[in-house]
């Protein structure tokens, strides 16, 4: 059964967001205790779009952290709107901004959050009554629900796709990998019932413009994990992960979009695997 989805890909009008301000500034109270503080962290660059939204569906965390890569638009200023925590930095990688957004927290707990997301007021309810409780849990996955090109996709491997956003601070920290960066956790992690909201991708111009900076970091990174181009990687990676989306995975069921994402995806890989072999080459012909 579909989950309940209450939010429309529309952005908010400015009375919706304050009244979401007021409401989840109430739900701190139930959060009271030194040990339950909650540091939300969120990294940006160019968000002026995502950022009043995103940041209004987290007031009700004891601090939020934004580290913004020198926006050329009115990121910052409109972050500090919610924040007097907002740091500008040169840009030296995801897990670098997220590890300095993280000794900037306080919070006993850290909730990580893309601008592009927003947590739904279920979800911060059970976060709130979780926490307010006594838990052996360390950290939490958060089932996260994506919008594709105006649709909410409910198949094809994406949903619920759980992600690990919220932890102890002193118990989590960034794996370090250049793209697709994630915390790793000492100790036991629990699993939520209720989603966020990921506005991946609102159209396909912005897909490629991520798409073409993910599959350069991805193929760095593979690079400089050692990992060798194989013809093989090329030529049946990305067919194979085309029919497991599609058709093991049932993405046909999200229609148009399912395909379109499917084929991405697709194409995705392939690009990755190109590059990392442009990379070998233009090492190979340097070494010359």
């Amino acid at each position: 059964m579909n989950p309940s989805i209450t939010t429309s890909t529309e952005p908010l009008p400015e009375s919706e967001i304050a009244e979401e301000i007021e409401t989840a500034t109430e739900e701190q109270a139930t959060l009271a205790g030194e040990e339950n503080r909650i540091s939300a962290i969120v990294i940006t660059f160019n968000e002026a779009d995502n950022i009043q939204e995103c940041l209004a569906t987290l007031h009700w965390v004891h601090e939020i952290v934004v580290v913004d890569a020198e926006s050329k638009d009115a990121t910052a200023a409109l972050a500090q709107e919610f924040t007097d925590k907002v740091f500008t930095r040169k840009w030296e990688g995801y897990s670098t901004a997220k590890d300095f957004a993280m000794s900037q927290c306080t919070g006993n707990w850290v909730l990580w959050i893309d601008a592009d997301e927003r947590i739904t007021p279920e979800l911060r309810q059970e976060i709130c009554e979780e926490l307010s409780s006594p838990t052996q849990c360390n950290g939490y996955e958060i089932p996260r629900l994506a919008n594709f090109l105006g649709r909410w996709i409910m198949h094809g491997g994406w949903y619920p796709g759980h992600v690990l956003r919220l932890f102890r601070r002193d118990q989590g920290f960034f794996n370090g990998l250049s793209v697709h960066e994630g915390v790793r956790l000492k100790g036991k992690v629990g699993r939520l019932r209720n989603h966020m909201l990921h506005y991946t991708d609102r159209n396909i111009d912005q897909y490629y413009t991520k798409l073409n900076r993910y599959t350069s970091l991805a193929a760095e990174e593979l690079h400089r994990l050692g990992k060798p181009f194989l013809w093989r990687d090329l030529l049946f990676r990305p067919a194979w992960l085309f029919l497991r989306m599609y058709i093991f995975k049932t993405g046909f069921l999200d229609g148009m979009q399912g395909f379109i994402l499917a084929c991405f995806s697709a194409v995705y890989v392939l690009v990755k695997y190109a590059k990392l072999w442009e990379i070998e080459t233009r090492g190979r012909d340097q070494s010359l």
